[in-house]
């Protein structure tokens, strides 16, 4: 299918050589196969001038699907679902990251997001991921996460590190590679004289798999297509199985893609890559593969907030996968 698709591509004219391509994302996990895509030389091997367009908060990503200044965009699942229900033309092509969000803590004694009632905890990107699973899983304890946890709101995962790094908050909601660039700088010379011992404390997609008694991840992220009516299926197919293919050799080969994550991503370091590449789950699916937990997800979103999702579920055609068309 691979090779029929680059040969459609090249042969009708849907990729020329120097066909300019921009791919987006944060500083996080989903964003690693975007990079190797384009650093690895797969895309202007099908005659695509790609580069990366970095996002560092939520505002940034909607701005840059609502004025089109990218082709594909990494995001959380709710943002695609709220920009598909207000009629922006995006197109959900894959659900890849399934496993980033952790609790660290300055006390290794805290085990469970009960333990951190009455606590502190310093959470990015209010309203969005990973907030929102925060406030899930402590609803689902039967807390008040507004009442029960004292929440200091900052404006992106680095923020929050830093905050952890210089003792200026005990405990912090992160994602990966965040989660591994604390948990890195707090060993490391001269910021281990006044840094604290940090502690992977509370794995979130493990909390969802036992409150809600179903699978231990949660499709939290993957990758859309903007202005998706007037892209070619064929395209948005193959850059889907693109993805896929850069996912399994970051996994198979962590050293050399972080290699190539760092060089897009400066403010990363290398062994904090290699480690999230490791404590991340990802799974590339297509969205008809991912529809059933998808859906689940969708339901507890609206049961919870419906304008999360832009008032309403997805309907069928959110979950239709390019290839399925061709």
């Amino acid at each position: 299918m691979r090779a029929l698709l680059i040969a459609y591509l090249l042969c009708s004219g849907v990729a020329t050589a120097g066909t300019p391509l921009t791919l987006a994302g944060p500083p996080a996990s989903v964003s690693f196969p975007l990079i190797h895509m384009i650093e690895s030389g797969a895309l202007s091997a099908l005659g695509y001038d790609a580069h990366f367009q970095l996002w560092k908060d939520p505002d940034q990503l909607r701005a840059i699907v609502m004025s089109e200044r990218a082709d594909y965009v990494a995001m959380p699942t709710n943002v695609a679902a709220n920009l598909y229900n207000r009629g922006v033309d995006t197109r959900l092509l894959n659900v890849s990251t399934w496993g980033i969000l952790y609790l660290l803590s300055r006390n290794a004694d805290m085990k469970s997001l009960t333990d951190f009632s009455g606590e502190e905890i310093t959470v990015p990107f209010r309203g969005d991921m990973p907030d929102i699973v925060f406030q899930l899983l402590a609803e689902k304890h039967g807390l008040n996460p507004r009442q029960d946890f004292s929440v200091r709101y900052v404006t992106s995962p680095l923020d929050a590190m830093q905050l952890l790094i210089m003792r200026r908050t005990d405990h912090a909601l992160l994602a990966e590679p965040a989660v591994s660039m604390a948990l890195r700088k707090t060993d490391s010379f001269p910021l281990k004289l006044v840094a604290p011992d940090l502690y992977r404390s509370v794995n979130l997609q493990e909390e969802w798999g036992k409150l809600f008694n179903t699978r231990a991840r949660i499709p939290q992220a993957g990758i859309a297509v903007v202005n998706a009516t007037n892209k070619p299926r064929e395209e948005q197919a193959l850059i889907n199985q693109a993805y896929k293919k850069s996912l399994q050799i970051c996994q198979q080969a962590a050293a050399e893609c972080a290699d190539m994550v760092v060089r897009q991503m400066p403010m990363l370091e290398k062994e904090a890559v290699l480690d999230a590449l490791q404590f991340s789950t990802m799974e590339t699916l297509t969205p008809d593969e991912a529809e059933p937990e998808l859906k689940f997800f969708f339901n507890q979103l609206y049961n919870k907030n419906p304008s999360i999702l832009g008032g309403k579920i997805p309907d069928d055609a959110f979950y239709q996968t390019p290839d399925q068309e061709l």
